[in-house]
């Protein structure tokens, strides 16, 4: 009897274990959802030519005071922006200084020069401390560039700049991308 009731168990677990292989070979579906989280970034790069650089005009004879003076840094900025932008541009202060000496920062004409891959409508200003819009609707995108071209005119060199003690005028030029 005892081997009766062994072999009964152990034909109901090779059952239980037939059964068990045979449901595992029936279709059986799980399904799980993968997000994807966008968040709006915009960013100027660091390591651009503009970032930490120093733009230089230099007056030392008579020829410099009576032309004008063109300066265009290629790749000044670097931007990535997941929206449509502006740049914008201001000088922290109303005046270039060199010790207590002043030449105003309206003498500086700041162009956005094509060249670069940033696409949007280019924008010539004269420096301020007010914000002003360099590049307008700037198109989204990954590591576009911009070139920016800095001016002084003839006429502004030889009546502003003309008779100041010489020395180095220092003014700081923030840029600003503005997600629109």
């Amino acid at each position: 009897m005892k081997k009766q009731i062994a072999i009964a168990a152990f034909s109901l677990g090779l059952i239980s274990l037939g059964s068990n292989h045979v449901s595992a070979q029936n279709s059986d579906n799980v399904s799980t959802s993968v997000n994807i989280v966008l968040g709006d970034v915009i960013s100027m790069d660091l390591g651009s030519s503009g970032s930490g650089g120093a733009i230089d005009f230099n007056y030392v004879n008579t020829s410099d005071y009576n032309s004008s003076k063109n300066v265009t840094v290629p790749n000044s900025l670097v931007i990535n922006s997941s929206k449509n932008f502006d740049v914008k541009i201001k000088s922290d202060g109303v005046n270039f200084v060199s010790g207590s000496n002043l030449i105003p920062v309206d003498i500086l004409q700041v162009k956005a020069v094509s060249g670069g891959s940033l696409t949007g409508t280019m924008n010539e200003v004269t420096l301020s401390t007010n914000d002003q819009v360099l590049v307008s609707n700037a198109s989204l995108g990954a590591n576009q560039t911009l070139n920016i071209g800095y001016s002084i005119t003839a006429e502004k060199a030889s009546k502003i700049l003309l008779g100041k003690p010489k020395g180095t005028y220092t003014q700081t030029v923030t840029y600003t991308a503005t997600a629109l």
